[in-house]
């Protein structure tokens, strides 16, 4: 039997707070009667910031219910570190720890007993992964399975179609604390602790109060963050480009020495052509390649662990 923490990031979540900690709560009393986790198991909301009542309701919650756990940030920090916040506080309060978004629109019922039973067997990390987006907008979705393929594209490993629902043992938490960077991406980051870990599926319903405070801001900075803390792959597709801009500038030379040959050529257009086009590629390589090692500072500065050791014998 584990002790199971979720934990939930709320900004603005006054409408959908109420009922999610009701739903939660009941799920846990049932796993408590089948005996799969202790009843020292919590509930944990953090308040991100809110302008609204969400930390009043988080409170008289608390009262209500000794399950339920708040943690209040002094201020607005984005959903990635406030789910950092989450984790680091609740490693010491139980063995593996849940993120989920405060409005259940995960599949939890299904998810989190899953997620304990593969806990219990073996793995460390355990990915929600969404099959079904149905009840997510049609942007919203043709968008996320674009950014998940560019991804792939650029190198960042990460697990297709997740996103923050995933249960992590207080093993693979502790290494997580480990990694100090400050642009958070944690799709990227948890799959470099390299613990075993599988995947449960999660289909997506509807919100049941309240609407989605994940503007589309949000979603292309996270995208950013992603892409530019993982992956030096843009770089050398502008040292590529300033390469096919080389091969252009010499393909317009032998076209200009023909000209010449051919007493076809028009004064002037040689020299502004070959300049732009030459010039043009000297500077994307030169940009490329001081790039290349700005790109090795930032990997040297972000001091990621070399290594993780999952288990010692001696």
């Amino acid at each position: 039997m584990i002790t199971l923490a979720t934990v939930s990031p709320c900004y603005n979540e006054e409408e959908v707070l109420e009922q999610s900690a009701a739903h939660l709560t009941a799920l846990f009393d049932n796993l408590i009667a089948q005996g799969k986790i202790s009843n020292e198991s919590v509930i944990v909301f953090v308040n991100d910031g809110s302008r609204d009542r969400t930390w009043e309701i988080i409170t008289r919650l608390h009262k209500q219910n000794a399950r339920i756990r708040g943690i209040n940030l002094a201020h607005n920090v984005g959903h990635q570190n406030a789910i950092m916040a989450g984790m680091m506080t609740a490693k010491d309060w139980a063995d593996a720890v849940i993120t989920l978004d405060a409005d259940l629109q995960d599949d939890y019922k299904t998810c989190i007993p899953q997620m304990v039973d593969d806990f219990q067997a073996g793995n460390d990390i355990v990915y929600g992964v969404k099959v079904s987006r149905t009840a997510d907008p049609l942007l919203k979705r043709m968008s996320a399975q674009a950014f998940y393929r560019l991804q792939e594209k650029m190198g960042v490993n990460s697990i297709f179609n997740h996103a923050d629902f995933r249960l992590m043992s207080r093993q693979a938490l502790e290494m997580l604390s480990g990694y100090k960077e400050r642009n958070l991406y944690l799709r990227g980051l948890i799959p470099l602790i390299g613990l075993k870990s599988t995947t449960v599926d999660d289909h997506i319903s509807e919100r049941e109060a309240g609407h989605s405070k994940y503007t589309l801001r949000k979603m292309l900075n996270l995208a950013l963050d992603g892409i530019t803390s993982f992956s030096v792959k843009p770089i050398y597709y502008v040292i590529y480009l300033g390469i096919i801009f080389l091969f252009i500038s010499l393909g317009i030379g032998i076209y200009v020495i023909h000209a010449f040959i051919n007493h076809t050529e028009v004064p002037g257009w040689a020299s502004l052509i070959l300049s732009i086009w030459f010039v043009g590629a000297m500077l994307m390589i030169s940009i490329g390649a001081v790039g290349l090692y700005i790109a090795k500072i930032y990997e040297e500065v972000k001091q990621r662990p070399l290594y993780n050791i999952s288990q010692i014998l001696d």
